[in-house]
């Protein structure tokens, strides 16, 4: 393995948990590569995931897919496979920091749930008119996209 390579593993696994309805939506202008980009200054990203609902169009899922996503449609809730997946994925230890991108407040109990099991927490907003107060005083860190 390369030194870089090397690197990589030392540093803090990054779960990347994307709420697409809340936060691809035209007012903000939400590049994803930009989001990624954001989560990877707090470690490697391990796991990155976009959560759709079933009414998603095939561009957007491809251009989810393009950028490194693992795309997640659900004919359900978006928001109670998002937590769900999120909660699971720092009790069982696959991260280091648990990054929500989204402005519904519905992710404060995941976030305080990792933050409980020693997992660093991470709330990404849109934008600052679609910033959650309460998701980001849930998160011991929190970034608004527009000042990336």
């Amino acid at each position: 393995m390369d030194l870089l390579g090397a690197l990589r593993e030392d540093e803090p696994r990054v779960g990347l948990f994307v709420d697409g309805p809340n936060v691809l939506r035209s007012e903000f202008d939400v590049d994803l590569d930009d989001v990624r980009a954001v989560a990877g200054d707090h470690g490697r990203v391990a796991i990155a995931r976009l959560y759709l609902d079933e009414h998603a169009t095939p561009s957007l899922i491809q251009a989810g897919e393009a950028r490194g996503f693992e795309v997640v449609t659900t004919s359900g809730d978006v928001d109670v496979r998002l937590a769900v997946d999120a909660t699971a994925a720092a009790i069982d230890d696959r991260i280091d920091v648990l990054a929500v991108a989204s402005r519904d407040t519905d992710f404060k109990p995941a976030l305080e749930s990792a933050a409980e099991r020693g997992v660093r927490t991470l709330a990404i907003a849109p934008g600052e008119h679609g910033r959650s107060d309460a998701l980001r005083n849930a998160a011991q860190d929190a970034v608004t996209l527009e000042d990336v």
